[in-house]
């Protein structure tokens, strides 16, 4: 049932997603396949990235199609302003993000403040935004995703995303995990307050989380396999918050220490690794099993601790403290009131998180 806050969503799905080797070269014609004209701005990111962008335009160009590519090395409001404006001058018909978490970010911010058609192409899977209609940027008035764009369409060559250094898929785990507390914390506010709580979305996310946190020797091998789970977990999260219309079956306590965190020691790890940690702490809070996901994330090499993170404990501390003030109107278990220091601090020592 419908709260009186949320009387209707639409809900928005990617039209096309193209998973395999050297799937790239079918580019030409899902974009043909998809009505998608001739005139294409490409986001990549500064490093790597760029050599892959170049490849796409020169696989665009030989089929006539007209590409600029944008090359962007931080994801913030400046960097999108300028793709916008690019955009403005050329005219496309669509932005492709090709990269990691920023190209695809400012991408898909780009395409929807310009109201064009977005199409992601994840080169690393470090976390679930290559399939959502949500984005974060630096320089937002809030520190927390905005609703955009959900890509018309995802093409995910394994031929690239396996090149990808493994510390960005191992995160991209750590953001899956995150979904056994982020549903938790759904299902409580709408327990508590009747918030609007899609049971298909929660389910579709949680089943992602349990995939990857049984699969995690596949994952742990690097094979394509163990790729290919984290792919289609990462989409499938993306796919439950396009369904939610919210970001509610992915984000949750553990996104809010990770964002509190960001503030505190500015982005010290990457999120995957932050909000992995954060899932710990949380699943703790909830009585579930903190400790085989703990375990799990150990298996992998994936940050369990302070030090892991690279911050000091009293850091830990204080993002706990501050986490339930990030998004206020959205109530997770760790209450309308937050933790006390105390509280905060026997949380972190009882989970192994500070010693």
């Amino acid at each position: 049932m419908l709260n009186n806050k949320k009387q209707h969503h639409i809900i928005d799905l990617p039209k096309k997603i193209v998973i395999g080797h050297g799937v790239r070269y079918k580019l030409p014609s899902l974009l043909k396949e998809l009505g998608i004209g001739s005139r294409i701005v490409i986001v990549s990111g500064s490093d790597s990235t760029k050599t892959y962008a170049a490849e796409i335009s020169d696989i665009l160009s030989a089929r006539r199609y007209d590409t600029w590519i944008e090359a962007v090395a931080t994801p913030d409001v400046d960097s999108a302003k300028r793709v916008i404006n690019t955009i403005k001058d050329i005219k496309p018909s669509a932005v492709l993000g090709v990269g990691g978490g920023k190209a695809i970010d400012i991408a898909k911010y780009s395409a929807f403040s310009s109201e064009i058609d977005f199409i992601s192409i994840p080169t690393a899977l470090s976390h679930d935004g290559i399939a959502s209609p949500f984005a974060s940027l630096k320089g937002l008035p809030t520190i927390t995703s905005i609703e955009t764009k959900t890509p018309v369409a995802i093409l995910a060559d394994l031929d690239i995303i396996a090149k990808a250094p493994k510390r960005l898929l191992i995160a991209g785990v750590g953001d899956l995990v995150a979904k056994f507390t982020s549903v938790l914390d759904w299902r409580l506010s709408h327990m508590l307050h009747n918030e609007y709580y899609a049971e298909y979305a929660a389910s579709l996310a949680i089943h992602s989380a349990k995939h990857v946190l049984s699969s995690w020797e596949k994952i742990k091998s690097g094979n394509v396999e163990g790729i290919r789970i984290v792919l289609e977990g990462l989409i499938s999260s993306g796919v439950a918050m396009c369904i939610a219309g919210s970001t509610r079956p992915a984000s949750g306590s553990e996104h809010l220490f990770s964002h509190a965190l960001d503030l505190i020691a500015n982005y010290p790890a990457l999120h995957g690794e932050q909000v992995g940690v954060g899932t710990i702490m949380m699943a703790y809070l909830h009585g579930k099993n903190w400790r085989y996901i703990r375990k799990v994330l150990k298996e992998l090499d994936a940050p369990t601790t302070a030090r892991d993170l690279g911050v000091s404990d009293k850091d830990i501390i204080k993002a706990l403290v501050m986490a339930h003030k990030i998004r206020p109107e959205r109530y997770t278990i760790l209450g309308k009131d937050g933790l006390t220091w105390e509280a905060a601090e026997n949380l972190a020592r009882s989970s192994y998180v500070i010693e």
